[in-house]
């Protein structure tokens, strides 16, 4: 098992993009291995705040007292700021990416290549597992996951064999998921995404993803910058969007002449990893990195 937690991609070019001021105050919503946060800190930040709902997040914390953790979903940005007297912030770094810890910590049910109890919970306190959601969705709620999340095409037959399955009995483990969707073992890809689309529906991740960056866009100093890494195309096309537009909708606004009256001015588009990075780190091959700064002049509409 890697016992690496987790590599950050493009390290250098998304801590460059933020463009770190010495009496800046930011946010790392995705703490994870610590990797970016230190690397904020070590660029001079005034303060940083690390969010993270897992508790295995803990076992890298940072000793400096300008480092403060925040233990819970990100989602939750604006009311824990508010709690520590925050009430702007000079940037902000999400890497929407799952660590290396998740996918290979074999117990906690991420990955399709352990055997392991169907969990797949970011927060270990959160009630709902893959398993519920398995053996409780009905079949048309399974087939809409799948095809959404998973962007699988054949979404309804996978959601039809394993409500068969289960009819025999529970299916409980990923092994038995495996098996109950009847996707033969050489079709990785459409496991992954299998098993990426449960992931999403348990952590609720677009959901807490939209309400984070409406709160970054709110909180974000005139010039701040916000730097999004994201690894599939359904978070990579909300992000796009709201970078784009300042809504989630992705509606562009524009002035009586025209003008595009987005809150930001885009910095990175959409950068990828370049080939030396991914021949090192293969699991950056799919990140993408956008990174906007807000306009000195804001519209409050």
């Amino acid at each position: 098992m890697n016992n690496v937690y987790h590599i950050p991609a493009m390290l250098k070019e998304t801590i460059d993009g933020l463009n770190i001021k010495p009496e800046g105050v930011y946010v790392d919503v995705t703490f994870g291995g610590g990797g970016h946060s230190r690397a904020i800190l070590e660029a001079g930040a005034r303060h940083l705040y690390s969010f993270d709902q897992d508790k295995d997040a803990l076992n890298n914390a940072i000793e400096d007292e300008r480092w403060t953790f925040v233990h819970s979903n990100f989602r939750y940005l604006r009311n824990w700021m508010d709690y520590y007297g925050v009430k702007e912030i000079d940037g902000l770094l999400a890497d929407l990416g799952v660590s290396f810890h998740h996918f290979d910590c074999p117990e906690r049910g991420f990955s399709f290549r352990f055997p392991a109890p169907l969990d797949m919970r970011m927060n270990q306190t959160a009630k709902r597992t893959a398993a519920d959601i398995v053996n409780g969705y009905s079949e048309e709620d399974l087939a809409r996951i799948f095809y959404l999340y998973g962007e699988l095409k054949n979404g309804r037959q996978i959601a039809r064999a394993i409500c068969q399955a289960r009819s025999k009995s529970p299916v409980l483990r990923t092994e038995e998921l495996v098996a109950a969707s009847r996707i033969p073992a050489e079709r990785s890809k459409e496991l992954a995404r299998l098993f990426q689309a449960l992931r999403i529906e348990v952590n609720d991740e677009l959901g807490a993803l939209r309400e984070m960056l409406v709160a970054a866009g709110d909180m974000l100093k005139p010039e701040g910058r916000i730097a999004i890494l994201t690894y599939h195309s359904l978070e990579d096309r909300l992000v796009k969007n709201f970078l784009r537009s300042g809504n989630l909708e992705g509606n562009i606004e524009k002035d009586f002449y025209g003008n595009n009256l987005s809150p930001f001015v885009l910095v990175e588009k959409g950068r990828e990893a370049s080939p030396e990075e991914v021949e090192q780190n293969p699991r950056a091959r799919s990140a993408k990195l956008r990174i906007a700064e807000k306009r000195p002049m804001i519209n409050n509409r």
